[in-house]
């Protein structure tokens, strides 16, 4: 085979094929024209494992490289644990998060603000920005990945001044089994109504008493794109719910939800949800969760109580309420809290108002947090409070253990999972205030991709963090080799001229979520032919990338091996073809198929079968053991106790 050809096959310019192959271990020469044919299948077959291997070394090398480099530079000495998030990492080290993104891209790497990067990588982008990285000693970088700061909040109070506070719950389950129907159903609430599709959209906290005594809830969306924002509800709650439909049983969002409970240690109470409908069947949904979750019920001689509930006919909610109670007596030494002490708590939603600024929701879970208390996050000064709302928006002084609040006088927002503090921080820059906002982050510079690589450039605007969270994650799942998603930008608020101007410039689309389109940016993305779509629901966002990812991925031609006969008879040779017989010793023979001989294990020559019987008469398969006659169309080489080889070559499915 010619070595152009080859280079065409596997869709590489010819020069580059010469300068890997021996890197791979084919050497040819530099001046080779062709290759022999055994060693052309091979590098075809092997050629996506051995490339990504040496992309690997190549890596290896590169990082090898940059910390020896950064051990003998004198600059600033910057210590970075042995993992670091994208965010903390410009943080630490000063430098914009675009120019970060900006490094990591040219690098091969895609990461969002709160995903981890290794201290190698760490190392490789500091060197590109001319920081001196070094690893953290030991015992900080163990502090830095276990440290929890509320549990040392907590295991620093003194014993006698914690009180019992609220237990926190979190509704978990699948998509429409009813979780925010059941908050309904607690607390008296339509919040279904102004839900987008029925499903909610953002992490909210609620309040209620029962029996004189409040108990708190986090709703936590059930579609698979908020998983990380479920992950962090999980981990600050005290017992969980398990919503199963009792006509739709386990799904997979059940068994993740539950996945998530177990690894975050919580007692749970399983709820039955939807038994009014006529389809119920509760034998069935017990069924499932004893054989796919190893759930079994208190009635089936388990441990876990199951709660048959109606949110629609307030059926069982009384009961369900009584017994978190009742466990939340069980766990009582875990749920306490000491009031006196200065505030601490975790952020469960944040975004920009267009009237009160940078606004998050905290669920307050240590101390009381008051009016004029000066906020810290992650070491970082980021305001007084201003004022407080409760869930129901009417304005408190302050907020004591398990309440959840929204806070109104941050400088800019915090991120999803941040705990909250009391006292003096470093005050925050106004290049970190315009790196961690989004809002006005300038494009990262993309990554010069391969020809083949097609890419897709979106620019996306929600109305909260979250949200955006949530979207980027989950089109980090769905990127491929062969199309790259690249996020340009993304930023909280409506879409403006500013937005249509940037996704022209950067031949991007924007997605809004949950954002409004003002009419000068409607004007303008009509003249400028910019594409702007709007969503309300994030897996309908998530389907259309997915269903454009698909439509660009070409389907490539790979070969199946079908099996191989021994030639055991030559009945016939002419100019071009050859009649033979004999015996399938593994596989099975399809008419139609492409024909290797093989001699000595060396390939002789290629050819077609044009026709396959048994007996003299026509078939279309061959099974193995089975003798067969075949007429073989190509060079006509094939003698007794060759092996032929049949394959065909298909398209891959996406």
């Amino acid at each position: 085979m010619n070595i152009t050809e080859l280079a065409r096959i596997l869709k590489v310019p010819t020069q580059e094929l010469r300068d890997k192959l021996p890197l791979i271990g084919f050497d040819i020469g530099q001046k080779a024209i062709k290759v022999d044919n055994v060693t052309a299948q091979r590098i075809i077959r092997e050629w996506p494992i051995l490339i990504k291997q040496l992309a690997a070394k190549e890596l290896a090398a590169k990082k090898t490289e940059a910390v020896s480099a950064i051990s003998t530079q004198e600059k600033p000495e910057i210590k970075i644990p042995k993992f670091i998030t994208v965010r903390d990492f410009s943080i630490i080290t000063g430098s914009p998060i675009n120019k970060i993104l900006s490094e990591l891209m040219k690098n091969g790497i895609f990461s969002s603000l709160n995903e981890k990067i290794d201290f190698d990588t760490a190392a490789i982008i500091g060197a590109d920005l001319g920081l001196n990285i070094i690893p953290a000693e030991e015992s900080e970088a163990k502090a830095e990945a276990d440290a929890d700061i509320l549990k040392q909040v907590l295991s620093q109070e003194n014993q006698t001044d914690l009180m019992a506070r609220a237990p926190i719950i979190v509704v978990m389950g699948h998509v429409d089994h009813g979780k925010t129907k059941l908050l309904d159903a607690i607390r008296q609430t339509d919040v279904v109504a102004g839900e987008a599709g029925g499903i909610t959209q953002h992490i909210g906290a609620y309040q209620i008493i029962h029996q004189n005594k409040p108990i708190t809830f986090i709703d936590t969306p059930g579609h698979e794109a908020f998983t990380a924002m479920r992950n962090r509800g999980a981990k600050i709650a005290d017992i969980a719910i398990l919503v199963v439909a009792a006509d739709d049983g386990v799904k997979p969002q059940t068994i993740e939800a539950f996945r998530i409970i177990e690894a975050a240690k919580l007692p749970f109470i399983v709820a039955i949800n939807k038994i009014d409908k006529p389809e119920a069947n509760l034998d069935m949904v017990k069924r499932e969760l004893g054989e796919q979750l190893n759930i079994i019920p208190e009635d089936w001689g388990g441990k876990t109580v199951c709660l048959p509930i109606s949110a629609k006919n307030n059926t069982g909610i009384n009961e369900l309420l009584d017994m978190l109670l009742l466990t939340a007596e069980m766990e009582a030494k875990n749920i306490q809290a000491n009031p006196g002490s200065s505030a601490s708590g975790t952020i469960i939603e944040s975004h920009i108002d267009r009237g009160q600024g940078p606004v998050a929701t905290v669920l307050i879970q240590n101390g009381t947090l008051s009016v004029g208390d000066p906020m810290i996050f992650n070491g970082l000064f980021y305001g007084k409070v201003r004022a407080l709302e409760d869930y129901t928006g009417k304005n408190v002084k302050e907020a004591k253990p398990a309440m959840p609040v929204k806070i109104i006088g941050l400088k800019m927002a915090p991120v999803i999972g941040d705990i909250l503090q009391i006292g003096q921080g470093e005050k925050i820059k106004a290049s970190k205030i315009f790196s961690r906002t989004g809002e006005t982050a300038k494009p990262a510079e993309e990554k010069k991709a391969a020809a083949d690589v097609k890419n897709i450039n979106l620019l996306i605007k929600s109305d909260v963090l979250g949200s955006g969270e949530a979207i980027e994650g989950s089109l980090a799942k769905i990127d491929q080799e062969e199309v790259k998603i690249n996020i340009i930008a993304k930023g909280l608020g409506n879409i403006t001229e500013g937005d249509i101007a940037r996704a022209e410039g950067s031949k991007a689309k924007i997605l809004g979520f949950n954002v409004k389109m003002t009419p000068q940016a409607q004007r303008l993305a009509r003249e400028k032919n910019v594409e702007v779509k709007s969503y309300k629901v994030i897996y309908e966002l998530i389907n259309d990338l997915k269903a454009e990812v698909d439509s660009l991925i070409e389907s490539k031609m790979v070969r199946a091996d079908l099996g191989r006969m021994k030639v055991l008879a030559i009945f016939r040779t002419e100019k071009s073809s050859q009649i033979v017989g004999g015996r399938i010793i593994d596989g099975k023979v399809e008419a139609n198929s492409l024909i290797e001989v093989m001699r000595d294990k060396q390939i002789m020559a290629e050819g077609r079968l044009a026709k396959l019987q048994i007996a003299k008469q026509d078939v279309s398969v061959v099974d193995v053991n089975q003798e067969c006659g075949i007429n073989f169309e190509g060079k006509p080489v094939i003698q007794v106790d060759d092996i032929l080889q049949f394959y065909k070559m298909e398209k891959e499915k996406k």
